[in-house]
């Protein structure tokens, strides 16, 4: 089955697996996943993540995604798509929103790669807004 929007089928999963105190959870592995993924986790969102394979013959390629609780509530209280397949989002390096007084982070995929909003100031480069996360 074909997903219109694969990364926001990702930030649900993150969200749902959460909300019912998983440890970890999977899902289908992409590149732009991965990096999404390796922001999160460079931010401390999550506790890392890993590749596996799954399936009868080994076809399906995943990412187990293991999440990170403090004092049993969730390391992400809000974790929300921006740009959307319907609607791209895309701002200037100096126009980056700041999520929560700089409390949380914003997701941008830059021409040097995913970074988190302090990331793209630093490097001084602008893209599309991927997600919100605090």
């Amino acid at each position: 089955m074909a997903l219109t929007d694969p990364l926001g089928d990702m930030l649900t999963r993150i969200r749902n697996g959460q909300r019912a105190k998983k440890d970890s959870v999977i899902s289908p592995a992409s590149t732009l996943r991965t990096n999404v993924l390796d922001v999160l986790q460079r931010e401390g969102y999550i506790r890392g993540y890993t590749d596996e394979v799954f399936g009868k013959k080994g076809q399906h390629k995943g990412i187990r995604i293991e999440l990170k609780y403090f004092e049993g509530e969730p390391a992400i209280i809000h974790l929300a798509r921006v740009s959307k397949p319907g609607r791209r989002i895309y701002s200037g390096s100096k126009d980056l929103p700041v999520v929560r007084n700089g409390l949380g982070i914003t997701i941008v995929s830059t021409p040097r790669g995913v970074l988190s909003d302090a990331e793209a100031r630093a490097e001084n480069v602008g893209g599309e807004i991927l997600a919100e996360v605090y």
